[in-house]
C-alpha cells in the first residue's frame, strides 16, 4: 500500500490542459451543429445525439476511429460523453471524424 501511495503522490492533472482542450472540443462541435452541456468541473463533456439512437451514432464516430461512450450508460439516453483526457493530437484527429460522422448522417436522414 505504501508504494502505491507514493505512485499516486507523482500523478498530477494539468487543469489548464483540460479547460483549453474542453474549450477547443465545445467550440467546435458547436460550430458543426452539435449541442453540448459546458462542464464546470469534469473531464467530460456531453453532447446530444444529432438522431435518437445514441448508440447508434457512437458507432457511426468509432467508424471514424472517434471514441466515445452513449449517455445511456449515465441514464442520459440521446447524449454521447466525451472523454478530456485525449491529448491534443487525438482531439486535432477526432473533430475531423465528429465532422464527418454528422455529415454522413445528414445525408441519410
Amino acid at each position: 500500500m505504501q508504494y502505491a501511495m507514493e505512485d499516486l503522490e507523482k500523478v498530477s492533472v494539468d487543469v489548464d490542459a483540460l479547460q483549453r482542450r474542453r474549450d477547443r472540443i465545445v467550440s467546435a462541435l458547436t460550430e458543426m451543429g452539435y449541442e453540448t452541456v459546458n462542464p464546470e468541473g469534469t473531464f467530460y463533456v456531453m453532447v446530444r445525439s444529432p438522431i435518437a439512437d445514441e448508440r447508434e451514432f457512437t458507432r457511426h464516430l468509432a467508424e471514424q476511429d472517434v471514441f466515445v461512450l452513449p449517455g445511456g450508460m449515465f441514464e442520459l439516453p440521446g447524449w454521447f460523453r466525451i472523454s478530456l483526457t485525449a491529448n491534443d493530437d487525438m482531439v486535432d484527429r477526432s473533430l475531423a471524424g465528429f465532422e464527418r460522422a454528422l455529415k454522413k448522417e445528414h445525408v441519410a436522414t
